[in-house]
């Protein structure tokens, strides 16, 4: 029994040992940063809505040609381009080409008109960070 309890007391802590590099802080898996910032693509600061946070993830499909409409956001929206090619028109702030792989905060408040002008489909994944009520997109 003495015997027993002796390999566990000296078992126990050796295999803490062994895990601990399982739990150390370098172990979380590297992160690559997509965007940090605190502007929308035409130079407006950030604003969340007032209320209840609320979030939305979706991934918007356009066919080729396919317009969005004149329309704003109410709630801050990231975008991450998945697929094909997008040129937004912001009016007075210019026109921009987003491509596979390009991440922005879109434009807050300010209306403009996205174009898928790819040849193929243009998939865009979404986050907007709302707010219970306020809707999210506003077409015109």
């Amino acid at each position: 029994m003495l015997r027993t309890m002796t390999n566990c007391l000296i078992a126990v802590p050796a295999l803490a040992l062994l895990a601990a590099p399982g739990l150390s802080k370098d172990s979380y898996p590297p992160v690559e940063v997509l965007l940090q910032t605190e502007t929308s693509v035409i130079g407006q600061p950030i604003v969340y809505p007032k209320g209840p946070a609320q979030i939305t993830v979706a991934i918007v499909t356009m066919q080729s040609g396919q317009k969005t409409g004149w329309h704003l956001h109410e709630a801050p929206l990231t975008a991450h381009m998945l697929e094909g090619e997008l040129t937004v028109d912001y009016g007075a702030d210019g026109t921009r080409v987003y491509r596979e792989g390009d991440t922005l905060v879109e434009a807050l408040g300010s209306r403009h008109q996205g174009t898928n002008t790819g040849a193929g489909i243009a998939r865009i994944f979404v986050v907007f960070a709302g707010a219970v009520g306020t809707p999210n997109t506003v077409a015109e």
